[in-house]
């Protein structure tokens, strides 16, 4: 059996990180991903993918990942269901992460000043 997901989108809002009763850590976010095709409005929809990440992954994704950043996901789909407080069964189909890559850089890492390296001769310095 092969149970295999890669996708590549945009992250529609902060990832939601928290701890289990047990002290394991989990991140969830959703990403957005485009379709390769319009539809007949002339219009390109999107589709959105509920991502679940466990341990060290959800540790570095509640850290470092934000609103609008572009990642790849692998991964396994998953289904499953739970009863709503209505009553009513309710199903969830998302992609439980092995690995998420960062594609772009984060804009706060944008804006700060690069600096560059330059070699100063000693006899240069005032003191």
């Amino acid at each position: 059996m092969l149970n295999q997901t890669i996708i590549i989108g945009r992250t529609t809002k902060e990832p939601e990180f928290r701890q289990t009763q047990n002290g394991i850590s989990v991140a969830t976010f959703t990403i957005a991903c485009d379709r390769n095709y319009k539809n007949a409005q002339g219009e390109k929809e999107t589709d959105f993918f509920n991502i679940i990440c466990w341990r060290g992954l959800a540790e570095t994704v509640g850290r470092y990942l934000g609103k609008g950043r572009l990642v790849a996901v692998s991964g396994r789909l998953q289904n499953r269901s739970y009863e709503a407080k209505d009553g009513t069964k309710r199903y969830i189909t998302e992609i439980v992460a092995s690995e998420v890559q960062f594609l772009d850089r984060a804009k706060d890492a944008e804006q700060q000043p690069q600096w560059e390296e330059v070699e100063i001769d000693d006899s240069e310095l005032p003191f």
